[in-house]
């Protein structure tokens, strides 16, 4: 089909993203790394008083945005609400990402860096996990510290997905003053499972970025919220090019009420970490090989028998998430911490097949 103007050279070049296929509700849902146990009885309760004056309306923020920093204790100029992560890391290569920049990324990490790279038309710097999936923080720093070719930004998921590999402080302030001239987007979407984070020092570095989503342990996922964490110079850059009303009104209740259910989000972390420590446990049990995680799922080698093993379990309505294409070979399986309850019906079922 002839179009009447041709997309951009990056998009041109670009190869498609395809999701997971749909259809998940009613299974046990262990291939998105939700919270499968849902959000707080506090945000359902403030979705229900939500009024249709209130939907009718365009959102109001400051209210909102003044409660999430208290939260998250910083001021609130130094944080931006977005549409979930993805929102985020878009509205941070739009900022800053001209044509031909450098982009560095450690692969294989969340495939939403590389996406919005590329389209930005960005150079991928990519260097790789080793096969212990330990992190290249050698060859990391040497690349920051290139004076040729040197990266303009640098996406760091910690922890990272899909290894679950944890980069701690000390070896991220060793990143951070290499990257004297590069852009630091650290992306914490895990840290209620880890408790390791960068974001008290965003008014030290002014190269920093921390990125947070509510779709984790905070069981909003399908709201899509997201916060921005920056120096007040960078932030004040990232909201010239945000969009005006980038987060629902549903959205901002559900994130507002999210902050007085801090003891069910506690306790739903407790679980995912208790569900964790089952199946690695149970791995170590059947000699499947796993790797250390800190964030709440499992990426497991089942070898050449994976798509068998992942068909077998999906007709018994559980789902696991095929990782072939990080790795460019069959076997490995990120699966996600459930419920204790999911997580005993996974096992059950991973003990018959294997």
């Amino acid at each position: 089909m002839n179009l009447p103007i041709q997309p951009r050279r990056a998009v041109l070049n670009m190869r498609p993203y395809h999701p997971p296929l749909e259809g998940r509700a009613g299974n046990i849902r262990l291939d998105f790394n939700e919270n499968t146990g849902g959000c707080a009885p506090s945000v359902r309760r403030a979705l229900r008083r939500l009024m249709a004056s209130q939907v009718a309306m365009y959102p109001e923020y400051e209210k909102v945005r003044r409660r999430l920093a208290r939260y998250f204790r910083v001021r609130p100029e130094e944080l931006l609400l977005t549409t979930g992560t993805d929102d985020a890391l878009r509205l941070i290569v739009d900022t800053f990402i001209e044509p031909g920049r450098n982009v560095l990324l450690v692969e294989p990490t969340f495939a939403m860096y590389r996406f919005y790279a590329e389209r930005a038309g960005a150079r991928i710097i990519s260097l790789r996990y080793g096969l212990k999936m330990q992190f290249p923080l050698a060859d990391v720093l040497e690349t920051l510290g290139r004076r040729a070719s040197r990266p303009d930004l640098f996406f760091l998921a910690n922890p990272n997905n899909p290894t679950g590999t944890l980069v701690p402080l000390e070896d991220l302030r060793k990143i951070l003053e290499a990257a004297r001239h590069t852009l630091v987007v650290i992306d914490e979407a895990y840290f209620d499972y880890c408790g390791v984070t960068a974001l008290p020092w965003i008014g030290l570095h002014s190269n920093l970025i921390v990125t947070r989503t509510f779709s984790k342990a905070a069981g909003l996922a399908g709201l899509r919220i997201g916060c921005v964490f920056a120096h007040t110079a960078l932030a004040a850059e990232l909201q010239k090019a945000h969009s005006p009303y980038p987060v629902s009104v549903a959205g901002l209740v559900a994130a507002e009420a999210m902050t007085r259910g801090t003891v069910y989000l506690r306790r739903s972390v407790r679980e995912a970490q208790h569900s964790k420590r089952e199946m690695e446990n149970a791995f170590v049990r059947l000699g499947i090989p796993f790797f250390n995680s800190a964030a709440n799922f499992v990426l497991v080698d089942f070898g050449a028998r994976a798509p068998k093993i992942l068909a077998k379990l999906r007709r018994e309505n559980i789902l696991a998430r095929d990782r072939r294409s990080d790795f460019d070979r069959v076997g490995y399986v990120r699966i996600t911490a459930g419920t204790r309850t999911e997580t005993r019906k996974l096992l059950r079922a991973i003990e018959r097949i294997w």
